[in-house]
């Protein structure tokens, strides 16, 4: 006589809510951690499908390409930094890939500046984004000691100019007891761990505020009918 072994008995998993709808409270960090990570930004919001009619605009475009610059930024860096200074003095490969990156990195620079006046111009800061502006001003300024510890890793009469240069202001300051640009090992770490690191972080967090509060409307945009629609979903919460 056969027998039917019955299924083992799976312990429900708690839930975001009841079926009622009312929240259900949590016990454990991680679980208050994700009821907060999807209340603050759902996953609608984090990977939406559709964007307002003014994202159509030119001026939206280049925070885009400060991104992808970034990019190409980092992984040409990392190709460089794998092969070291001879490889991009004496390789044409290597010195294709640097100049790769001395190229990304000046694109970066150009996007990233207009992209900064044309948000300060849009009074991007509107609607709870002060953050998400001044997120925007700390990467632009990180980015410049990346670039600065960058031109001084060129192992050339030019670089060499640069970090004396450079040393002089910065012991006259007080700070070049700790930070000596005419230390080849310590600015490549600068360059290639701290700073890439930091700008990194501030870029991606700022990536997160404006899909938290979504990209900033014209202000001349009340007019237009993805604008007067954002009004309308607005009024009904």
């Amino acid at each position: 006589m056969s027998t039917v072994e019955k299924p083992p008995v799976i312990p429900a998993q708690p839930s975001d809510s009841d079926p009622d709808g009312t929240p259900e409270p949590f016990s454990t960090w991680t679980g208050k951690a994700r009821r907060m990570a999807l209340k603050i930004l759902p996953p609608e919001k984090l990977l939406p499908e559709s964007q307002p009619s003014y994202v159509a605009s030119w001026i939206y475009v280049f925070g885009m390409g400060a991104i992808a610059s970034l990019a190409i930024i980092i992984a040409s860096g990392l190709v460089l930094s794998l092969n070291g200074p001879m490889w991009w003095h004496l390789s044409s490969l290597g010195h294709f890939v640097n100049s790769v990156h001395l190229w990304s990195v000046e694109f970066f620079f150009l996007f990233m500046v207009v992209h900064l006046w044309g948000k300060f111009w849009m009074a991007s800061w509107r609607g709870g984004r002060v953050l998400t502006w001044i997120t925007g001003v700390f990467a632009f300024a990180v980015s410049i000691g990346a670039a600065f510890t960058g031109y001084l890793l060129q192992t050339n009469f030019e670089s060499q100019w640069i970090s004396f240069e450079a040393k002089d202001a910065l012991n006259a300051s007080g700070i070049g007891a700790w930070f000596n640009v005419a230390d080849f090992g310590q600015m490549f770490m600068w360059h290639i761990v701290l700073l890439p690191l930091g700008v990194a972080a501030i870029v991606a967090f700022h990536v997160l505020l404006v899909r938290m509060h979504g990209v900033v409307s014209p202000i001349d945009a009340a007019d237009t009918d993805a604008q007067l629609a954002t009004h309308t979903e607005g009024s009904d919460r």
